[in-house]
């Protein structure tokens, strides 16, 4: 008999692939996750849990990862879902912020009309490392006038600071599991 999706062990799912993308770093591969029925549809539930019955206008998805679990937690809140994306991927008027990298700059942008002003907004995607994504994405939402309710991720990766990062900016951050390292 298969265990019901509370009785997945969800951080059993995560794949960890060493010495990738460089060597000395772990790559924590959620794509095992998502292949799991039940654990994609746990993490899915915890992601949205702490912020059921609320309103929530907008899920805010990262790419690439961010837009898989983005759409399912939209879906989930009766939310419609903004796509943030990297630099020239929109095909409609964007906005842009640059964000730092652990290697240098890079730049996001969403469509100019994908939120309102006073709209809350979910943030998702899959890992907080250092958060230098999902600070930019942050700033580009508060820039359009969007509220950020809060950020949410599978998973932290506590030692590089990330998600005490977006505490600071007052997100609340949401993590299923952390893991030690990077």
């Amino acid at each position: 008999m298969t265990p019901p999706a509370a009785d997945i062990d969800l951080r059993a799912t995560i794949r960890s692939i060493s010495d990738y993308p460089k060597p000395g770093i772990i790559f924590r591969d959620i794509t095992t996750l998502l292949g799991n029925a039940r654990a994609f549809r746990r993490a899915v539930d915890e992601m949205v849990q702490p912020w059921a019955g609320m309103k929530i206008d907008k899920v805010a998805g990262i790419e690439a990862r961010g837009f898989i679990l983005g759409g399912a937690v939209a879906h989930q809140m009766s939310a419609g879902f903004v796509p943030i994306r990297k630099k020239g991927k929109l095909p409609h008027t964007t906005v842009r912020i640059a964000y730092s990298l652990e290697y240098g700059l890079d730049e996001m942008e969403m469509h100019e009309d994908a939120v309102q002003k006073g709209e809350r907004v979910i943030l998702v995607d899959d890992l907080v490392a250092t958060g230098g994504t999902a600070e930019g994405a942050v700033k580009l939402l508060r820039q359009m006038g969007a509220e950020v309710v809060a950020a949410c991720f599978i998973v932290d990766l506590p030692d590089l600071g990330g998600a005490a990062k977006l505490r600071a900016m007052n997100v609340p951050v949401r993590t299923l599991m952390a893991f030690e390292g990077h």
